[in-house]
């Protein structure tokens, strides 16, 4: 038997969120810090930049990770990755490329706790019943999920979607039943959430996280000539048609990271 004071609240750190299996710990301070890092420390957390973690508890189940992501198991767990042979290794290979995302995502299963390694980054659980079974992720989202969802690779629809769009070709699709945690670049109460019946939403930018499979995803002019979008200076945008939902971060991820280049 293990016991542990990881899901008791502290003065130092807190359950969040929990779904599923699934729970986010945030540590409201980091108390470790030397006194030269203190007073940065202080201001940081009060911004709300604050480590936080995804813990997984088993019981007679499994979930699949993120690759290098696990920190701590307790229990009796075993592991094993998602490659069945060497033409499934190239398959996922040959995906990992075109998703940006890793190539073996490794499966664990068992009775007990799984402490992911801690981000500064947010974590959302989502469960895919709200999402009608269907959840595309922009690149670099995907933390873990339960083994019940199936994980697989889709495809623009468009040529133009990729080339004009900058979200790529394909993309990650997590499909079926099940709890979903994603590593976002901006807190769940930042995150503009469009609900989308038989309409259509525009975008300017890379700035979806999340969307229903559902939609179709395509780049067109602003305006209906070439002059006249080039003319209002907004160009091409990213548009979603359909039924079924998007995130949207307030802010273009790829656009902040060339910035603090």
């Amino acid at each position: 038997m293990i016991r542990t004071n990881l899901f008791a609240d502290c003065d130092v750190r807190k359950i969040t969120d929990t779904k599923g299996c699934f729970s986010v710990l945030e540590y409201e301070q980091d108390i470790s810090v030397n006194a030269e890092e203190a007073m940065k420390v202080y201001y940081a957390s009060r911004m709300n930049v604050r480590k936080r973690q995804l813990a997984a508890r088993l019981s007679n189940s499994g979930v699949v990770l993120q690759a290098g992501a696990m920190q701590i198991m307790m229990g009796n767990i075993a592991a094993a990755t998602n490659v069945s042979d060497a033409g499934d290794l190239l398959k996922k290979f040959v995906g990992g490329k075109v998703t940006g995302e890793t190539v073996i995502k490794p499966r664990y299963t068992g009775d007990g706790v799984i402490l992911l390694e801690p981000t500064y980054k947010f974590i959302f659980l989502e469960d895919l019943a709200d999402w009608n079974g269907n959840l595309v992720l922009e690149d670099g989202m995907f933390l873990g999920c339960e083994d019940t969802v199936e994980l697989g690779v889709v495809m623009r629809t468009t040529i133009s979607s990729a080339v004009l769009g900058g979200e790529g070709l394909f993309n990650t699709v997590l499909k079926g039943k099940g709890m979903v945690a994603l590593e976002s670049p901006v807190p769940r109460e930042e995150i503009i959430v469009v609900e989308l019946t038989d309409d259509v939403l525009r975008i300017d930018g890379s700035m979806a996280v999340a969307w229903s499979d559902t939609l179709k995803f395509t780049v067109e002019r602003t305006t209906k000539t070439l002059v006249g979008s080039m003319a209002s200076g907004e160009g091409f945008v990213n548009v979603y048609r359909g039924t079924g939902k998007v995130l949207i971060a307030p802010v273009d991820e790829k656009k902040v990271r060339m910035i603090k280049k």
